[in-house]
């Protein structure tokens, strides 16, 4: 029968896993945890083939226990009552250990009707996740259970398995493929961190090899059987939100580099709604009013943007990215707005001063009466009065920036308003 290279040569031991030398290496909390036999239940969180699956079948085997193995994409509740059948039989002597991957798929119901197993010892859970858990596993099951973070594999990382992927499809041929150099290493580049992807692309270009003349595995096959492998992105997922907020905060850093980078992937994972949105928002929060018409000009770019649809759009959008990371950074509109906002939720409002409110009479040119001053009858349009509520008459949110559009405004004011005081 069939067998996946990647299930085939699946580590046996800690020492031979990728990375995660952080929990797994020689004084990993893990690492300890399995050794001394004693398996609490455990949420392992991390990207797709970075070694979860791996390390719960070591626990098992090094345990003795019977493992189970579900996946919340497909399983019920009906599938761990089955499992829970097999305790205290012979089919599980030791215990069972169930395996749960992709935990974030059941829902409340089915992940409630864990908890009385969890608790009395004779099933231990060791449940798998690539989204943050403590978003999507509910917290009576949190309680219960460790949670360890599995790191995304460098390509560093992967190489040795890559390699070992050869050897391992190479001696099942009659006549093992040439391959050339430098494509162990751009499949480790290219899977992205996921060692299951790597080994995939090994097993296909170790197949085609075979159909070849001269049964070579070239790097230009390599190029195209590790294509977008690299890209890690679900538009629901922590990654997308993760790019986002690389985004942004690169380009509040003004750091056009890594902004071009992150606006990169999501324009090849075709991405347009995210970063069209992110850009306008970027434009108001972080640029502001040290370069207040950064605001129409990225509206034009996300306006064209849309209209072209890629590839085409990734061009505006590039420029939009590179002038707000090149732009002079202001936030103080938002620290204002902030400020005042958080008065707002305190209750710290009043009532809005007589002159200031409308009336009526307002329409028929008797603002006056209500002892409003306006300011266009002024010098400098400009007349001294209270426009805050008196129990906050004297709060100040805004303070100018120190950019030169604030400073600018500020110097214009300071002599007008200096007279009025």
């Amino acid at each position: 029968m069939y067998r996946p290279l990647a299930d085939e040569i699946r580590p046996q031991t800690l020492d031979d896993v990728c990375g995660q030398k952080h929990i797994l290496g020689s004084d990993g909390l893990l690492r300890r945890i399995i050794e001394s036999g004693s398996i609490p239940n455990m949420i392992f969180y991390g990207p797709s083939g970075c070694g979860k699956t791996t390390v719960a079948n070591i626990i098992a085997k090094a345990t003795g226990r019977t493992l189970h193995r579900l996946n919340a994409t497909t399983a019920g509740v009906a599938d761990i009552k089955a499992v829970i059948g097999d305790v205290d039989t012979l089919m599980a002597p030791e215990g069972i250990l169930l395996y749960l991957d992709e935990i974030q798929y059941f829902n409340k119901k089915q992940q409630q009707s864990l908890l009385e197993f969890l608790e009395n010892g004779k099933v231990t859970m060791i449940a798998a996740t690539t989204e943050n858990p403590y978003f999507y596993v509910y917290n009576a099951v949190l309680s219960r259970c460790t949670v360890f973070e599995f790191k995304a594999l460098t390509a560093e990382d992967v190489l040795p398995a890559i390699r070992r992927g050869f050897e391992f499809a190479s001696a099942r041929e009659q006549t093992p493929p040439v391959i050339e150099d430098g494509v162990a290493e751009y499949i480790a580049a290219a899977c992205g961190g996921d060692v299951r992807k790597g080994l995939n692309a090994v097993e296909i270009l170790t197949a085609a090899a075979s159909a070849s003349e001269g049964r070579r595995i070239t790097l230009d096959d390599a190029r195209i059987a590790a294509q977008k492998s690299a890209m890690r992105y679900d538009r629901a997922g922590d990654e997308h939100y993760d790019i986002i907020s690389a985004l942004q905060k690169s380009i509040r850093g003004s750091d056009p580099d890594a902004a071009i980078h992150y606006l990169a992937r999501l324009v090849e994972a075709g991405d347009l709604i995210s970063p069209c949105r992110r850009l306008q928002v970027i434009a108001a929060e972080d640029i502001g009013l040290a370069y207040p018409m950064a605001i129409p000009i990225v509206k034009a770019c996300v306006d064209s943007a849309m209209a072209l649809g890629y590839p085409e759009a990734a061009i505006p959008l590039a420029d939009a990215v590179i002038l707000l990371a090149t732009a002079p950074k202001s936030n103080s509109g938002n620290r204002a707005l902030e400020a005042a906002m958080a008065d707002i939720r305190a209750g710290k409002t009043g009532q809005i001063p007589r002159h200031l409110q409308n009336r009526h009479m307002d329409s028929a040119g008797m603002e006056r009466e209500q002892g409003y001053l306006y300011p266009h009858d002024y010098p400098d349009h400009y007349v001294k009065q209270q426009y805050l509520p008196d129990e906050i008459k004297d709060r100040k949110y805004y303070t100018f920036g120190d950019n030169k559009t604030e400073q600018a405004a500020a110097k214009y004011w300071a002599p007008i308003k200096d007279k009025e005081e």
